[in-house]
């Protein structure tokens, strides 16, 4: 037998014929094998070691892309299929679906594993055969596994990292210019894929067709997320990797497994900080720049609106045709009538306007996205001075004494919304009045001719008539 076994392989089987010299001889074994039997043996080989083997390693597969392979401490999660030498299975995480997580080199696996997983990738898949002294040994483990078992692993490793590791860093994409970087309380918009080290989608802001908005350093996010949105520019693109203690950690979320290093492919769409005010920034300045607009005003001006990553919202240049307001009369977001003042005729200017001043968190349905930064490029075209706070109309010349009877063209003793209007159209037509510009002519009248009417009678007496400095300062605007 000694003579017939050798140069066998595992798994293969012979019919061996032993001739009774190199048997059991004359003598035989009594009660069992007769003197000068031929022995007939068939034989087939489920394993074999040597005392002098190692851990043998077969890759069949590795990434291109390897920055890091396991080393000693390290945690690692890998699937794998225990068989033995001839085949046979006796263990898979495969058909527990889970990953087997454990820490390398540090005596939590035994000592053929610990060896064989060293130096791995992520995403590499190797052959792992273990003799038995580094495995179970002579005593196999008890339930599965006999004694003296060399064992075979088809090992997928999936994650690895380490208890000291920090989040990674790497840049994919940083704009030219970048006036800006994130601090600890802004608020950023980003788009990002969540995957796994092994390329598993776990979660992507795209498929939602959102991003992603959140304060950043303070909480709001995992601790890897929020230390990788610092320091980060507008239109900035970069790869965060988190190690699990810095993301989800033993327990995992969802979709995303215990002990998980995560891959967050970033784009910062924009932000800003809750303390921010309009940024205001002259292209175009005319020599001559001293009327300047103010509250009350009429413009006429061009926009083009757009997000901070460029995206256009809207433009009156499209349109053919300027956008006119009256200034500090709620006609646009605060933050444009901010960005409004003080500008003079054929200025250009660039206006940002943070969320807060401008379509704030719920943004306009459609159209501008939820806390957006908004910019505006503006050109001042055309600015009509408006009136005095307070008033709609004021007298360009001397006020009659007699201003109530001229109103009261049939002279019966009270006036009515029709003559009321007819006359004051007539003295804005002669240049005599002049009605706060970029207002409805009928609702100036009409709102001017309800003060007067104080009763509410609809018609004004003479002694309802008041001029507007003959008021108690109370809370018309009239004449």
């Amino acid at each position: 037998m000694d003579k017939a076994l050798l140069g066998m392989c595992v798994n293969e089987r012979r019919f061996v014929k032993i001739p009774p010299k190199l048997a059991y001889g004359s003598e035989g074994v009594s009660g069992v094998i007769p003197p000068n039997a031929v022995l007939h043996f068939d034989v087939l080989l489920i394993d074999l070691w040597n005392s002098e083997d190692e851990v043998q390693i077969q890759t069949y597969f590795k990434s291109e892309n390897c920055t890091r392979t396991v080393q000693v401490s390290d945690f690692v999660r890998y699937h794998y299929n225990g068989t033995f030498l001839d085949g046979t299975l006796f263990d898979s995480s495969h058909n527990r679906m889970r990953t087997y997580d454990t820490y390398v080199g540090i005596g939590w696996l035994i000592p053929g594993m610990d060896k064989g997983l060293l130096g791995m990738c992520v995403g590499e898949k190797r052959i792992i055969t273990i003799p038995p002294f580094l495995a179970y040994g002579e005593e196999g483990d008890g339930k599965d596994i006999p004694g003296q078992a060399s064992l075979v692993f088809d090992v997928a490793l999936l994650d690895l990292h380490n208890p000291k590791d920090g989040i990674t860093i790497e840049n994919q994409q940083v704009p030219e210019s970048c006036e800006r970087k994130s601090q600890t309380g802004d608020f950023l918009r980003y788009h990002y894929n969540g995957t796994l080290m092994d390329g598993t989608l776990f979660d992507s802001s795209y498929s939602r067709n959102r991003t992603y908005d959140t304060y950043v350093g303070k909480g709001y996010v995992i601790a890897g997320m929020d230390e990788g949105l610092l320091g980060v520019c507008i239109g900035e693109k970069r790869r965060v990797i988190i190690p699990p203690h810095l993301g989800y950690g033993e327990e995992g979320r969802g979709k995303i497994p215990g002990s998980a290093v995560l891959v967050f492919d970033i784009h910062v769409i924009d932000f800003h900080n809750p303390s921010d005010s309009v940024s205001i920034t002259t292209h175009y300045k005319p020599t001559n720049c001293t009327v300047l607009s103010k509250k009350g005003d009429y413009l006429k001006y061009h926009y083009n609106a757009s997000l901070l990553d460029g995206t256009l919202l809207d433009s009156t240049l499209n349109l053919g045709k300027t956008y006119n307001i009256v200034l500090g009369s709620g006609q646009v977001v605060l933050g444009m009538d901010m960005g409004l003042r003080d500008m003079c005729v054929g200025e250009r200017r660039r206006v940002v306007i943070p969320p807060h001043l401008g379509y704030g968190e719920h943004g306009v349905e459609g159209e501008v996205p939820g806390s957006a930064v908004l910019v505006f490029d503006i050109e001042l075209l055309e600015l009509v001075s408006g009136l005095p706070e307070g008033y709609m109309f004021i007298w360009n010349d001397e006020v009659s004494p007699n201003l109530f009877e001229e109103i009261d063209q049939d002279n019966n003793g009270e006036v009515l919304l029709e003559e009321f209007s007819e006359y004051i159209q007539a003295q804005v037509n002669s240049g005599k009045g002049k009605l706060a510009p970029g207002f409805d002519f009928e609702m100036i009248v009409k709102n001017m001719f309800a003060n007067q009417d104080r009763n509410g009678d609809g018609k004004i007496l003479a002694d309802e008539f008041k001029l507007k400095d003959q008021e108690s300062r109370e809370e018309h605007d009239e004449l």
